[in-house]
């Protein structure tokens, strides 16, 4: 259940995305203040996702957007989960803005859904994380409650 909070800030960021959404993003469904779907095109020449459409589900808890929403990729018809090596076969994604630690209230599903298309845009490497059968098999966590190590925490 969304608080009262949530779902005033939700329903801005719904006008808002309504009426205007980056290139190569589009909402698709937005039913409720719980969750939503966005297809994410990447729109540079980048050869392993040219002419790919992907699906996003945003969930969002009572807490948003003090705490991050729970953003994954999904996998429908002809909609695949994209190859990276920061995106689990389950559609899992490695972001630290998703995160307790990297999350700020200033994002939305905007900035979050152009943060993946950057990130999709750069990649190019055809590939998923190392681990990732284990992880897909073993995970009982919901995403945005996993403990990523990210690589540029090394010390």
């Amino acid at each position: 259940m969304v608080a009262n909070f949530a779902s005033k800030r939700l329903g801005k960021e719904l006008q808002k995305i309504q009426s205007s959404l980056p290139p190569g993003i589009t909402l698709v469904s937005a039913e409720n203040f719980e969750e939503w779907l966005l297809d994410i095109q990447v729109l540079d020449q980048n050869p392993l996702y040219q002419d790919q459409t992907y699906r996003l589900r945003f969930r969002f808890g009572s807490s948003y957007p003090i705490e991050p929403p729970e953003v994954t990729f999904v996998k429908k018809g002809d909609r695949s989960i994209p190859m990276h090596p920061h995106i689990y076969s389950n559609g899992i994604i490695c972001l630290d803005l998703l995160g307790q630690q990297g999350w700020s209230p200033v994002q939305n599903v905007e900035s979050v859904c152009m943060s993946i298309q950057s990130m999709l845009t750069g990649n190019n490497k055809n590939e998923r994380p190392p681990g990732d059968e284990e992880f897909v098999r073993s995970n009982k966590q919901r995403p945005r409650d996993i403990d990523f190590y990210y690589h540029d925490n090394a010390v």
